[in-house]
């Protein structure tokens, strides 16, 4: 049975359907991918390294690491520990991924929905 014929009986199939030919469409900046930026570009230009700042936060540098690259969803207490360990409050880490977010949305193409509203596409 292919993956077509698996959609069509109503069964999730373990793999998704390959990719319509042409440029992918561009997706929402991920919150943990922007948090994980500004902490990478901060703390380098600190010029500190990443078992420093994990160690001053108190988390492991495994971990840190995964954050900064957008891998994990760090909780409120982590962000603010490793904002701390490098001198900014968590309100400036967030106001710094918000800026980003703004920054990269601007820059997206926007959709109109049905209600001629950017972004709301089939929602009423």
């Amino acid at each position: 049975m292919t993956i077509r014929e698996t959609n069509r009986a109503g069964v999730i199939p373990l793999r998704p359907l390959p990719a319509p030919p042409g440029p992918a469409p561009s997706r929402e900046p991920l919150w943990r991918d922007l948090v994980g930026e500004v902490l990478r570009r901060e703390r380098r230009s600190q010029g500190r390294t990443l078992k420093d700042v994990a160690a001053a936060a108190r988390i492991s540098t495994p971990y840190l690491s995964e954050v900064e690259r957008g891998r994990k969803e760090a909780s409120s207490e982590v962000l603010a520990a490793a904002a701390q360990a490098l001198g900014l409050t968590l309100a400036d880490l967030l106001a710094l991924a918000g800026g980003e977010l703004v920054r990269l949305s601007a820059a997206r193409p926007r959709s109109t929905g049905r209600h001629g509203h950017p972004g709301r596409a089939g929602r009423p």
